[in-house]
């Protein structure tokens, strides 16, 4: 069948077959290829499974009607378990084998010959209840059977093909029956329209007799084997007829078809979304992120389902946690009512549909349904109220029917019944909000310019009305059943409106992306197509053989000095040249390169499958017999920028590395750039060269920047604003702009102000031109004039100047008394002229004209703000023309997609930051923000910047984690892809001693020349005897872990410990912006802040440290010193993932503390690298006690006279005894009273312990009653806590106080609960109730 098929593969058949019978005859065996083992091994398998699925499951006692159906006796109760799990597991390998293009090449047509499909579907496990994933399994299966693809060359089959493939396999049946089945006669003159479905295909087969049924399926059409025992079946040969030639639904439509919001009905599906505890022993009906995809309609289609049920897990999760704070209950009429209050849901006043539009033409499914939601917000205290009155345009809400019963469920009930059983849930349906309204309709948030901005207004009443737009596939789907089986009516029933917090309620823009983009044809550049479905040559997108090249560069500011150009290129022979071809025997930067594409040393990348040999440390290796690569440097003298200090280019003083070099050159080249940035290695710093070159090298390209997280964008966007780069070309797009701590505003409002502003201060200058050459000042009334003005009298000046220039080249002085601009200059800080040398003044004369060429160039770019009057017109304006580098998170690309497409949005780079942190799918959307041109892509440049061995996308149910490997990202699946990678090898974050705990995780990970040279890495940590020590923490009051809540751990010796030295550590002066406390669990980090508030935010001289978090949330942060509690006494936990481990260890730059229980973690095997580096010290906390002071010139290797802590208790007393020693100072110092030494004497008890219930916001401190607490500091003492630093640090009180800038106050949004009272118990600081 498959030779008939595909006529080309015939003659390779044939010749295959001839060469494997001369071999044979060779060895003197009979040769018969339909018995070699690689012919049989699959069919046996496959054969053996049906053998099982048909006998084995389900006990064979069966009778035979006289209608020949199989009609099971006994009623199916006894099912293998193993058997089934077998049945499972072998689908999936099938399924596995199928979904990639080597191995479904050779299956396809074995699994079609077989009839597995058929023979799934007619089995008893399929309609059993216990094979409910086993029928999902067998329907992915058929999915992959006919996927729309070409199994031999590998291309997409698009809708066209598939159809007319379809049309000619019934046209060629219907001319058989016409020639061969007289009974078939009705069939073959059919339209094909009326038999390509199911129904009416097998009405018209039914007409066959058994036998003549047979001898169609097995002799003349060849579909089955007439061997096969299953061909008696009449039932399996119309199966197998109807599945071959029934017209199948396209992916396209399916999807097209598909709700984006989840019902309650996939919400609660086990085998769609399990539950947290998925423990990995059975398969599951979900699509697997493989290595490889057969094509981009595939990827989109496993990554849209994925997506949608992780989206889905997680407002399971939101439901199961808003619903029961409300108490639903029926009252005396007979309705459901709530006596509690949620946060996050609340009851519905009035729900009513208030249009239902017309279907578009081709589509069934309304073109759009409107319904009004009326609620009341009075039951809420003022933070809570603000929160749903900030619902916008665009915020996804969730409809939800609650319809408790009557009598509560008993202990065994509650204990069999469902979830939705348990909280009453009848439906859930998701909505869109267009607008929302106040209780006098006056429209609220809203951002489309119909509401002024000094016409707004507070909200009025307590009654809030949202327009909302429900989902039309599944209003249609609902009201179908209605109709069709009497259902009730959905609509009429709702009672709850559910809202979920906005950073994670943008799943509805993303699945619609993804939507989008497989609706659109061929998406992704040649270049880089073969690489992102895993097949071709892994380095065919690197950059040496990609065509385009530059073939000169200039680099700029990238090497200081020409010493540091010949350290990053050792092993080639570079020669310096000046601009005229001569040699050059004193070069200084800038420098132009000719890079030959063969250049070797460390700026090739190397595979992910290499390692490297040589060290950093170690000098490149000499080996004369190879000859050097010649690089051609040429050194040229920049034209002077201009007489004023703004025109000053600004420098770079990163003595970048061979490696980060190595990385530059790759990312400026066309090409694929994956650069493995290790902590503390520059990523930020090369990224930002990269950019700074590819502007001045490529100037009317514009690049895309994308990271993971708002701090990532702002690290970034501060450091290319250190660079030659014309803030007029940064734009920053999304809601993080608001925390760039830099002057300028860069987001698409400021930038379109500082061009308006801009515009006036270079009208103003041009007058002054103007004044200066005895003109009219109103030529710089508008852009469009100044730009005459430059025409007609500033340019031609200067062409007068310069021909003038010609024939007096011998008088020193004729630039200075001929310059025509002369006057303009006159305010420069130093005189532009000095008249002794001709060529000294012409360049200075080329300078002050390069500083008007500027002026009016930037005028020219101000004139479309002129022109454009609205402000959404002036920010598109610049998103889409203007700006050279725009920068996003990877969330705002994906939900922002639609409009830069409507708007026309281009780019030719993109650039993304911590692409190891971000979902697959949401690293592919950011490649295709803008329309192809002429059929192909704009993309030139992908540039890839992540660490694979640090923490990967979060992805929250464990089952698509592990199963699906959903959190793979992009990055990761590249290196283990082979594709070549450049890895830095050089840090300059931490001590070398810290570095060593997690630098044996990369290839080579060295230290940067000034980690070994500062006297801040050699100085020991003042009161600490090691700069790093793990801390065995024992049963604190004979506990341990403990877990109020599942997955929610805490551990209350190690959060006292913790906080004991954090106390510890401010009393002996080191500043709170310095100390991070870090565990690896939220219930943790929830207790940790509770420690603090009780027992240091109500104290200003010590006060809260900089961050109190996760490690998973600090990913990507640092600090000086790190204390880090590892919380689990049982079992290791999620820690067990070394990239947890590598991101906790890298954290501190002086001092990392490690708090744990030492007898669980040394015998961890992952783990063991870095914890027998740790336990070479003591596992008690050894403290130097004679240091009282912030600042000790003792070296960190003298460890000093040592102190082994022995207990919390002893840790506690010891502060206490500091605390004393130093307030006694204070007191002798400033003559006023110590602070009470009460608080320290407290001893914790259980009730500190937080309840599990808190962890469902912690950012913001509330009252009992809902109420947001006043977040003021009460009484803070900045003044009394700078003199007690001045008095730890030995200095001047005055200049301290002058010179403070204590951290103290530096507290993150997350740990804003600072003044929440010590005696508050959890009930107090629970945030739902």
């Amino acid at each position: 069948m498959e030779l008939c098929f595909n006529p080309d593969l015939i003659k390779k058949w044939k010749k295959m077959i001839r060469k494997e019978a001369k071999e044979a005859a060779k060895r003197g065996e009979p040769f018969d290829p339909s018995t070699t083992l690689e012919v049989q091994f699959l069919r046996n398998l496959i054969e053996e499974f049906l053998e099982i699925l048909d006998s084995k499951v389900v006990p064979p006692d069966r009778s035979i009607n006289e209608d020949d159906q199989l009609v099971e006796a006994n009623r199916l109760e006894h099912v293998d378990d193993a058997c089934v799990l077998y049945c499972e597991r072998f689908m999936e390998f099938l399924i596995d084998l199928l979904s990639q293009l080597p191995t479904r090449r050779y299956l396809r047509p074995l699994v079609a010959d077989v009839a597995v499909v058929a023979k799934c579907h007619l089995s008893a496990l399929y309609r059993h209840e216990k094979g409910k994933l086993f029928a999902q399994l067998v329907d992915l299966l058929q999915f992959y059977e006919g996927f729309e693809i070409n199994d031999h060359d590998g291309t997409q089959l698009t809708d066209d093909e598939v159809l007319q493939s379809h049309y000619d396999r019934v046209q060629s049946f219907q001319l058989l029956a016409f020639k061969k089945v007289p009974k078939l006669r009705e069939l073959a003159l059919a339209n094909i329209g009326s038999i390509d479905k199911r129904n009416d295909l097998s009405k018209k087969l039914s007409v066959l007799p058994p036998e003549e049924l047979k001898d169609l399926v097995c002799s003349k059409l060849k579909v089955v084997s007439k061997d096969d025992p299953w061909s008696q079946r009449v039932d399996f040969l119309i199966e197998v007829m109807v599945s071959f030639f029934e017209k199948q639904q396209s992916q396209k439509e399916k999807i097209n078809a598909l709700p984006l919001y989840p019902n309650e009905l996939i919400m609660w599906d086990e085998s769609l979304v399990p539950s947290i505890n998925y423990s990995g022993e059975g398969c599951l009906a979900l699509p697997k992120l493989n290595l490889q995809f057969l094509t981009l309609h595939d990827y989109l289609l496993r990554n849209f389902n994925l997506f949608r049920l992780e989206s889905t897990y997680e407002i399971r999760e939101d439901i199961q946690e808003a619903v029961p704070h409300l108490l639903s209950y029926i009252n005396n009429e007979g309705e459901t009512a709530f006596r509690g209050w949620s946060r996050m849901a609340v009851p519905i006043k009035q729900f009513r549909i208030s249009e239902v539009k017309q279907p578009n033409i081709g589509e069934v499914k309304p073109a759009a349904v409107t319904a009004e939601v009326t609620f009341s917000v009075s039951s809420y205290k003022a933070q809570i109220r603000s929160e749903w009155n900030a619902l916008k345009e665009h915020d996804v809400l969730f409809l939800l029917s609650i319809r408790p019963s009557f009598e509560p469920l008993s202990a065994e009930e509650d204990g069999r019944a469902s979830v939705p059983q348990r909280l009453g849930l009848q439906y859930v349906r998701g909505c869109e909000i267009i607008e929302i309204r106040d209780e006098e309709g006056t429209l609220m948030n809203d951002f489309t310019g119909r509401i002024k901005r000094d016409e707004w207004k507070p909200p009025k009443g307590e009654l809030r009305t949202v327009t909302v737009a429900l989902d039309t596939a599944q209003y249609h789907m609902d009201v179908s059943n209605i109709a069709a089986k009497g259902s009730e009516d959905v609509y009429g029933t709702f009672n709850i409106l559910m809202r979920r917090k906005p950073k994670e309620n943008n799943f509805k823009a993303i699945l619609e992306s993804i939507r989008d983009l497989m609706n659109e044809y061929c998406i992704v550049p040649d270049w880089l197509h073969n690489i992102f479905l895993g097949y071709g040559n892994p380095s065919a997108a690197q950059w040496t053989n990609m065509p385009g090249l530059l073939a000169t560069v200039d680099f700029k500011d990238t090497f200081l000095d020409a010493e540091h150009l010949k350290e990053c290129f050792p092993d080639d022979q570079v020669s310096f040249i000046s601009p005229d071809g001569t040699e050059n025997l004193n070069p200084s930067p800038p420098f132009r390169i000719r890079l030959p594409k063969t250049i070797k040393s460390s700026t090739n990348a190397l595979p992910g499958n290499k390692k490297s040999t040589d060290s950093i440390s170690d000098g490149p290796v000499k080996n004369s017999d190879i000859e050097k690569e010649k690089i051609v440097v040429e050194a040229y003298t920049p034209p002077d920028p201009g007489p004023y200090p703004q025109d000053q280019p600004k420098k770079n003083s990163v003595r970048f590395t061979p490696t980060q070099v190595g990385a530059i050159i790759s990312g400026i080249q066309p090409g694929l750039t994956m650069v493995v940035g290790p902590p503390g290695t520059g990523k930020t710093d090369t990224a930002v060269q990269i950019l700074n070159v590819l502007y001045h090298n490529c100037p009317s390209q514009r690049t895309l920047i994308i990271t993971h997280s708002n701090q990532a964008l702002n690290d970034l966007f501060e450091k290319i604003m250190q660079r030659d780069v014309p803030a007029r070309y940064l734009l920053r797009l999304g809601q993080g702009e608001q925390e760039l701590a830099t002057d300028l505003d860069f987001s698409r409002q400021g930038r379109v102000n500082a061009m308006l502003v801009r515009r006036l201060e270079l009208l103003s200058e041009v007058e002054r031109l103007a004044r200066s050459l005895q003109l009219p000042e109103d030529v710089g009334y508008t852009c469009e004039t100044a730009g005459y003005f430059w025409l007609l009298h500033v340019y031609s000046r200067w062409e007068q100047f310069l021909a003038a220039c010609v024939d007096n080249k011998d008088k020193p002085s004729f630039v200075k008394d001929r310059f025509p601009f002369k006057e303009f200059f006159s305010n420069t800080p130093k005189p532009v002229f000095t008249g002794e040398s001709f060529e000294k003044d012409m360049r200075a004369a080329k300078g002050c004209f390069r500083h008007l060429k500027t002026m009016f160039q930037e005028l020219e770019e101000c004139r479309a703000f002129e022109l454009l009057k609205s402000t959404a017109d002036r920010a598109n304006y610049l998103m889409t023309k203007q700006a050279k580098i725009v920068a996003m998170t990877c969330t705002h690309a994906a939900l922002k997609r639609k409009d830069f497409l409507q708007l026309g949005f281009k780019y030719d780079n993109l650039l993304m930051e911590e692409s190891a942190q971000i979902l697959e799918i949401e690293t592919f959307i950011p490649m295709l923000l803008q329309r192809q041109e002429d059929g192909y892509a704009r993309l030139k440049r992908c540039i890839l910047i992540g660490d694979h061995h640090q923490l990967p996308p979060v992805v929250k149910n464990m089952a698509f984690q592990k199963y699906s490997h959903m959190d793979q990202s992009l990055f990761t699946r590249f290196v283990r892809l082979g594709i070549p990678y450049i890895e830095l090898n050089a840090q300059g974050r931490a001590r070398p001693s810290i570095a060593k705990l997690y630098n044996w995780r990369y290839r080579d990970l060295g230290d940067l020349p000034y980690v070994k040279e500062d006297a801040i890495f050699h100085r020991a940590n003042s009161g600490f005897s090691y700069e790093y020590q793990l801390v065995d923490v024992p049963d604190y009051h004979d506990r341990g872990e403990s877990a109020p809540s599942p997955w929610f751990y805490q551990n209350e010796g190690e959060a006292e410990y913790v906080v004991s030295v954090y106390i510890y550590m401010r009393l002996l002066g080191y500043p709170a912006n310095k100390i991070s406390i870090l565990t690896t669990y939220n219930g943790q980090k929830l207790l940790i802040r509770d420690v603090i508030n009780r027992r240091c935010a109500p104290y200003d001289f010590i006060g809260p440290p900089s961050k109190v978090t996760t490690v998973d949330k600090f990913q990507g942060q640092q600090n000086d010193f790190i204390l880090l509690s590892l919380v689990r006494t049982r079992f290791v936990g999620h820690l067990r993932d070394v990239r947890r481990l590598i991101v906790a260890m890298s954290r501190a730059r002086l001092g990392l503390y490690v708090f744990c229980r030492r007898s669980l973690f040394e015998q961890c095997y992952e783990l063991q690298p870095t914890f027998q580096l740790l336990l070479q010290r003591p596992d008690h906390l050894a403290l130097n006690l004679n240091e009282i002071s912030p600042n000790t010139e003792r070296h960190v290797e003298d460890t000093g006279p040592m102190h082994l802590v022995s207990s919390v208790d002893e840790m506690i007393g010891i502060y206490q005894q500091l605390y004393e020693v130093k307030f006694h100072q204070y007191m002798a110092y400033s003559g006023r009273v110590a602070p009470s030494i009460d608080a320290f004497e407290e001893k914790t008890t259980q009730e500190n312990l937080i309840s599990g219930q808190h962890h469902m916001d912690t950012d913001i401190p509330v009252t009992s009653d809902g109420a947001p607490e006043d977040n003021t500091q009460h009484g803070s003492n900045l003044e009394e806590d700078t003199k007690m630093d001045a008095l730890a640090n030995g200095q001047n009180l005055e200049s301290s106080l002058e010179n403070h800038s204590n951290g103290g106050t530096d507290v993150e949004a997350g740990g804003g609960d600072r003044n929440v009272p010590p005696e508050s118990n959890s009930d107090e600081t629970n945030m739902e109730e």
